[in-house]
């Protein structure tokens, strides 16, 4: 028979001997230690499954589908009439002049409302059949969801990559006013 697992271990031993008398209190807290632990944490994953799935959190509705579960912050976004499904979109520029010129092309042509350009960024990433290491800046667009194709032909013909990072990620919630900002500042598709 193969040899037990610690944890097991100690309640195989502790089982078929007798204890002598001081040793049955630290026995049956040997015991419950792991079994506390144990419920501790299956208590802590109950808790925080049932709060995500009050709160809307995306992970709670990738994570329990069979609970028919639709995340509150997702409805909000689309039952508010005066907003638009909006995203954040990353783009990294090889240094802060062509970030600022992007930048500036994407508002002119209203493709997003904002973007910030954040300095210092260390790329590491495989081209040309090896590992490249760059210092990048990295900047975060705020636009509509409707505009993604528009923005990403827009960098690609406005970037000095061959290749330009363009992704988007999705705005599930957030400050009514700042999504409503978004969509009045950005153009219609």
């Amino acid at each position: 028979m193969p040899p037990l697992p610690a944890p097991f271990r100690a309640l195989a031993l502790a089982g078929p001997r007798r204890a002598a008398a001081g040793e049955s209190q630290a026995l049956l807290r040997g015991r419950c230690v792991p079994l506390s632990g144990a419920l501790l944490f299956l208590s802590i994953g109950a808790v925080s499954a049932a709060v995500a799935c009050r709160t809307g959190c995306a992970f709670s509705h990738r994570r329990f589908p069979f609970l028919g579960v639709r995340g509150l912050s997702s409805v909000r976004m689309e039952s508010a009439s005066t907003t638009v499904p909006s995203i954040v979109v990353y783009v990294t520029v090889p240094n802060r002049e062509a970030g600022k010129k992007l930048s500036q092309s994407i508002i002119s042509e209203k493709l997003a409302a904002c973007v910030n350009i954040v300095p210092g960024i260390e790329s590491v990433y495989w081209w040309e059949g090896k590992v490249q290491t760059d210092a990048e800046e990295l900047l975060i667009i705020k636009t509509r969801e409707a505009l993604l194709d528009a923005l990403t032909e827009h960098v690609k013909a406005n970037h000095e990559y061959d290749v330009p990072e363009v992704i988007a990620l999705p705005i599930t919630g957030g400050n009514t006013q700042y999504l409503e900002w978004i969509k009045n500042s950005t153009k219609q598709k």
